[in-house]
């Protein structure tokens, strides 16, 4: 299968987290900061400084993968309001870095959560949050309208504080916009948060069918106790999942990227060391062992 690793779980310093990957034979990187910078920020020379490096390496960019939409409140803009267009701006900045590293693919968040989008039987009149969904839908389709006119995808992530959080609601969403360029950005450990079960549930919403892109991770999630800890990959909750997901999207054959997120990061030490950590597992599931699960 095709590995990578968001960047910036190494370093942000992007040639030693090339030098990194080249090291542990990942293919595949996902740029989401590089040095001080949020990709959609860097200039028209560090954008020059990032081709010459990932070419120099002889990497592929999998995804730009700015925090686009991440953390606005559905309830406080619309579609004129600044805020919303200058993300549109920055969605538009990274267009035009993902054409310029050869990216298939640009990341958008789904706005800040609101709990209760659904519900009936006097739910609808005391607890759903009315219009939020129509109004995630409305805010998504121009994004989507210049990713068509741009010819690229847009991937969108299963957050755990956004209004996608489950493979389900993302799987209603895309039929809901029913558009070629707006698939799933799969982070199943962030699907945790909303007690979906990765496997088979969620997969069977979404799998070999509507994912484009993959985020990998593990960590022990405590919902009563507003609590996530990030482990190394297999010594989390994600656990009793990761062979079954493996196995899943070998059947499938599965064509996207499986990026290690790092967000591990052990006691006194580096998010380096949790990738170093988490990398023989990783590599074991999606490779190594991919023919024989």
């Amino acid at each position: 299968m095709k590995l990578g690793v968001i960047t910036d779980g190494i370093s942000r310093d992007l040639e030693h987290a090339l030098t990194v990957m080249k090291e542990v034979g990942l293919d595949h990187a996902e740029l989401q900061y590089v040095w001080d910078k949020e990709v959609g920020d860097l200039d028209d020379g560090e954008v020059g400084r990032v081709h010459d490096l990932i070419k120099a390496y002889q990497v592929k960019v999998s995804c730009i993968s700015r925090h686009i939409f991440g953390g606005l409140s559905l309830g406080d803009i619309n579609s004129e309001d600044q805020v919303y267009l200058s993300h549109i701006d920055s969605l538009k900045r990274c267009i035009e870095m993902a054409k310029a590293l050869d990216s298939p693919l640009v990341r958008i968040m789904s706005f800040r959560k609101e709990m209760i989008l659904f519900g009936s039987h006097g739910a609808e009149e005391w607890n759903v949050s009315k219009g939020a969904w129509d109004k995630l839908i409305n805010l998504i389709e121009l994004p989507v309208q210049i990713a068509e006119d741009e010819n690229i995808t847009l991937v969108v992530e299963t957050g755990n504080n956004a209004m996608i959080t489950s493979a389900y609601l993302a799987r209603k969403l895309i039929e809901a916009i029913g558009s070629e360029r707006l698939r799933l950005l799969w982070d199943p450990c962030n699907s945790l948060y909303c007690n979906e079960i990765p496997f088979p549930n969620g997969y069977q919403q979404v799998g070999g069918e509507l994912i484009s892109h993959i985020h990998m991770k593990d960590a022990l999630v405590d919902i009563p106790k507003a609590t996530v800890e990030c482990t190394q990959l297999g010594a989390g909750n994600m656990k009793p999942y990761l062979h079954s997901i493996a196995k899943a999207l070998n059947d499938d054959n599965y064509q996207g990227v499986i990026s290690l997120e790092s967000v591990y990061r052990p006691e006194h030490g580096l998010f380096e060391d949790g990738f170093r950590a988490s990398l023989p597992v990783f590599k074991h599931l999606y490779r190594d062992d991919s023919a024989k699960i």
